[in-house]
């Protein structure tokens, strides 16, 4: 079993989201530190891109923060490898094409392997276009994790077929951020997801932030993961944000496994 499935093995999973570098990598650090103490079963470590086309602008104020504060990809590999000393939560990179590529690909990938990532996300690479990444992915062990959004429906089977380490089913249409109410009907994007791959774990992601709204997507799924709630955090409270961060996962971890 992967590490990645792993993380789903101990009931549902909550999936903490953080930009790399803000407003600091020692925040970062602190943080993701603080995530895995209050129970976080995975991580996604964000790595900044100056056209973050997903993204709302909640997280593209962080990846701006982020690169203006002089954040590098090899620097998050030396953050990562510093977390491995004693964080074991699996973790995955949710990054776009270009910084791979211009990194890269098999350079990138072999490197994140070193430093004791366990996956990838690429939100701007269609299924149809996996296969740029998947053979190196595949040669350094680490799971290219696909996503799957309302719009997706014919496309669902296929890609859950294929899938590796867990399905990110966007619960939204449009870029990330927070909502006061999810209106996709998940539950039947999940069903379409295990009807062709009983095996693979689902998260929803996109515009959960309550405790309560986290309980409802992962009664449907198998988690639940938060980006734009955290990275409020870290805009509003800066240096000081691990502690909130801590105690909002917490808060989470509870909803889910309460």
């Amino acid at each position: 079993m992967s590490n990645i499935a792993q993380a789903f093995a101990h009931g549902k999973a909550f999936i903490p989201f953080l930009t790399c570098g803000d407003p600091d990598l020692a925040t970062t650090a602190a943080c993701v530190r603080a995530c895995a103490d209050a129970g976080a079963s995975l991580i996604e470590l964000g790595i900044p891109f100056s056209d973050p086309t997903a993204e709302g602008p909640v997280i593209q104020g962080a990846n701006l923060r982020a690169l203006t504060g002089g954040v590098t990809t090899d620097k998050i590999f030396d953050l990562v490898r510093e977390l491995r000393r004693d964080v074991t939560v699996p973790m995955v990179f949710m990054t776009y094409a270009n910084v791979v590529f211009s990194y890269g690909i098999d350079k990138f990938l072999s490197k994140a392997a070193q430093v004791g990532m366990d996956g990838l996300i690429l939100p701007d690479v269609p299924f149809e276009e996996k296969e740029e990444f998947a053979p190196a992915c595949r040669k350094y062990g680490l799971d290219l994790i696909s996503l799957i959004a309302p719009t997706s429906e014919g496309r669902i089977a296929r890609i859950a077929k294929a899938a590796e380490g867990f399905v990110y089913c966007v619960s939204s249409l449009g870029v990330t951020g927070v909502r006061s109410e999810i209106t996709t009907d998940v539950g039947a994007m999940v069903r379409l997801v295990k009807e062709a791959n009983p095996a693979i774990p689902c998260a929803v992601g996109f515009g959960i932030s309550t405790p309560e709204q986290a309980r409802r997507m992962a009664y449907l799924s198998d988690g639940a993961i938060v980006g734009s709630a955290i990275v409020k955090l870290l805009a509003q409270y800066g240096k000081d944000a691990p502690e909130h961060v801590g105690a909002y996962a917490k808060s989470m971890t509870e909803a889910l496994r309460g």
